[in-house]
């Protein structure tokens, strides 16, 4: 539950500090005081965004923070989850920047806001005057009958299978589409793989063709610079290396007499061995070099093809039309295979579709259990409230299956029991609207067990005795849980155990928990206006009970 609330330059807002009692709290004022303002900065708190400026003065930061008691709310598993650190007394604190910008904390640890927002709806439930209207909204009504039939769990299971169901059915029209475009590009794929595959290409061929056609163009004078050099170094007599190995010998002839000699003549042996393997590759070389005309001719040609397919394909090498040609193959074998495909996804899709048809049915039969419950427990609520001629049906109606199941939830209405029942939405007043939605509210406050739950003028379009009912009912949803009520019903105020008024000093909007004499003052002040009779003093005594004075 909330236990304390500050807020600082926010809107009217200049400071002020809100300590709540664990049951109910009554928030009065007179319009125009700045309760909406009050609600407006708790609701950034959780998770709003900051629509508009927030900020009172702009040279500095607005600041919103609330201390909540966690104790027994079982969240311990939503912050180990979110690697925040737990505490029973959690703070939650939102910043705006004169910027704009917005910073969130839990327990002083930076979080997303969306983060904040998903906390935030596990802690507090507003409910706004305006949204009275909400009943209009299918889904609000579909969540409500769930929420008393318990199908948090099915509902839950049924959408994660619903969504698979809408993967399968995406499956298996790309697979569709795919073998669609692949028929249409059936034989222009063939003749492209059939061109790439009749090219037997093989990768870094074009590299070893260019260097081959290098050698062939210019076979004969490489022959001849070979062969001059071969000659030139093995030629009978006037060869170097027959001059050289003369050389040898007579060197080996002086080492008796001159020393040096022995070391030259190794030098020269060297020298030697070099040149005899270079005159081997030479002429081995030599005996490859041939002036082919008809080799010149295919290689060209080879050449010519690998630059032609790679123009046509608008690719940059022979291993790009390598990697064509295979995905080319794999276009057509998924031609060839795709209707294998397709019967395997309809056969996934139509086994999807029935789990998916029976967690609806379930869900059905769930809801049409409940409905009988729920329309009890609002008829109830209304006969407390003095409709009880009322009518209040929960109408089940056949759809195909959605995200929430197979089912259209419509509440019929009727004020008089001798008129036909029709949507709600259409034919209930602001006031009866509002009483239904108490109704509901409370309902749903139990079954979903929130620590607090927020009525912003809830009990607007009632008064007199339908409105002490209203606050009576309130009362009791507040020994259960935390209420706070935005009110300006004497009836209802009277039913709190704390007080705060709202009022307007100085363009400033400010808030404080009224003494049991100030309440006195406040209720009767809400009984007559701003003349206080005497009157209106002992009706205020008496909403308030002699004890409470």
């Amino acid at each position: 539950m909330l236990r304390r609330l500050s807020v600082e330059n926010y809107a009217l807002i200049e400071s002020l500090e809100l300590e709540l009692d664990p049951h109910l709290n009554i928030i009065t004022g007179e319009t125009g005081a700045g309760k909406s303002i009050l609600l407006g900065a708790l609701s950034l708190l959780l998770g709003a965004k900051n629509e508009g400026s927030a900020l009172k003065e702009t040279t500095r930061n607005c600041r919103v923070e609330g201390l909540f008691d966690l104790t027994g709310l079982a969240l311990e598993p939503f912050f180990e989850e979110h690697e925040i650190d737990y505490a029973d007394q959690t703070t939650l604190t939102r910043i705006i920047t004169p910027a704009g910008k917005s910073r969130s904390f839990v327990n002083d640890v930076p979080v997303q806001l969306s983060l904040m927002r998903e906390l935030g709806t596990r802690l507090v439930d507003i409910h706004s005057q305006h949204q009275n209207l909400i009943i209009s909204s299918e889904e609000f009504r579909t969540e409500a009958l769930d929420t008393v039939a318990g199908n948090g769990d099915l509902l839950r299971a049924y959408q994660e299978q619903y969504a698979l169901l809408q993967t399968r059915t995406r499956e298996l029209q790309t697979l569709r589409e795919q073998a669609a475009a692949g028929r249409r590009d059936e034989e222009w794929l063939r003749f492209r793989c059939e061109e790439l595959d009749a090219a037997k290409l093989k990768a870094g061929e074009q590299a070893e063709i260019e260097q081959e056609l290098l050698i062939l163009e210019h076979a004969e004078s490489i022959g001849e610079t070979l062969t001059t050099l071969c000659n030139e170094l093995d030629a009978d007599e006037v060869g170097i290396l027959g001059r050289l190995k003369e050389g040898e010998t007579r060197l080996l002839q002086l080492r008796g007499h001159f020393a040096p000699a022995a070391e030259y003549a190794a030098r020269l042996r060297s020298v030697l061995e070099e040149l005899k393997d270079l005159n081997r590759t030479l002429a081995s070389d030599n005996e490859h070099i041939d002036a082919d005309p008809e080799r010149l001719q295919r290689q060209t040609a080879r050449l010519d093809l690998l630059i032609s397919l790679q123009q046509k394909h608008r690719v940059a090498d022979e291993q790009a039309l390598i990697e064509l040609r295979d995905q080319t193959r794999a276009a057509l074998a998924a031609i060839v295979h795709g209707d294998e495909a397709i019967v395997q996804a309809e056969l996934a899709l139509e086994a999807c579709r029935e789990e998916t048809l029976a967690l609806a049915r379930q869900l059905h039969q769930a809801r049409e259990k409940a409905a009988p419950m729920l329309q009890e427990a609002v008829l109830d609520v209304l006969r407390q409230l003095g409709m009880a001629e009322t009518t209040f049906e929960v109408q089940l109606e056949a759809r195909e299956p959605g995200r929430s199941g197979m089912d259209g939830v419509q509440y019929l209405f009727s004020a008089n029991r001798n008129s036909r029942p029709q949507p709600i939405e259409r034919i209930a007043s602001g006031g009866e609207l509002s009483r239904v939605m108490l109704a509901l509210k409370v309902l749903l406050a139990e079954r979903m067990q929130l620590p607090t739950i927020l009525f912003d003028e809830i009990d607007t379009g009632v008064s007199g005795r339908i409105a002490d009912a209203m606050g009576a009912i309130i009362a009791r949803l507040s020994e259960r849980m935390q209420v706070v009520d935005i009110t300006h019903l004497p009836q209802v105020a009277s039913k709190g155990e704390s007080h705060f008024v709202v009022y307007k000093e100085d363009s400033r909007t400010h808030l404080r928990r009224l003494s049991a004499s100030e309440r006195v003052v406040e209720i009767a002040k809400m009984l007559s206006g701003a003349e206080i009779s005497e009157a209106a003093v002992a009706q205020a005594e008496i909403l308030l009970g002699a004890e409470r004075i």
